[in-house]
């Protein structure tokens, strides 16, 4: 018998170092992310801005993705990276932009893989943390494509609490 007792009584008190083994992390759901992708839409379309909005989780794997039918061929794809962008630097892209534009030693920003260094990309938070990102591609401006998210975010901001 105390053969058997003594693996189980050592697996016990094993159990605590498991738990700081793991991380508990909030990120963005799907309803969320494409009420934000399609408010983000809208809000462009109201100024008479076709685009498209793209919403990722915390890791920058896109939940939703939303194209006005006149968007631009190029629009889903840039807002695809944008929120990518966003998501993964935990920044939003237009002042990763400026950075860029700013301090030659950033430049290398723009070769990371999969990275889209203009306006338009903006982390969703709760709090201080970054559950997701949005990003609009599609006006003819970043600053533009970045107010058309942060309207999106506003709108659901009691949601993000």
């Amino acid at each position: 018998m105390k053969h058997f007792l003594l693996p189980m009584l050592g697996t016990l008190c094993a159990i605590p170092a498991f738990a700081d083994d793991l991380v508990t992390q909030q990120s963005l759901g799907t309803a969320l992310a494409v009420d934000l992708a399609q408010d983000a839409v809208a809000a462009c379309a109201a100024d008479n801005y076709n685009v498209a909005a793209a919403v990722t989780d915390r890791s920058g794997v896109l939940l939703a993705l939303v194209r006005a039918e006149n968007a631009g061929a190029h629009a889903a794809n840039a807002a695809t990276a944008k929120a990518f962008t966003s998501a993964s630097s935990r920044n939003p892209t237009s002042g990763m932009a400026q950075t860029v534009q700013e301090n030659p030693g950033a430049a290398g920003l723009e070769d990371i893989p999969g990275f889209l260094v203009l306006a338009g990309g903006v982390p969703v938070k709760v709090g201080e943390a970054t559950i997701g990102a949005i990003g609009v591609g599609g006006a003819p401006g970043g600053n533009l494509d970045e107010a058309c998210a942060q309207a999106a975010l506003e709108k659901h901001a009691a949601r993000l609490q």
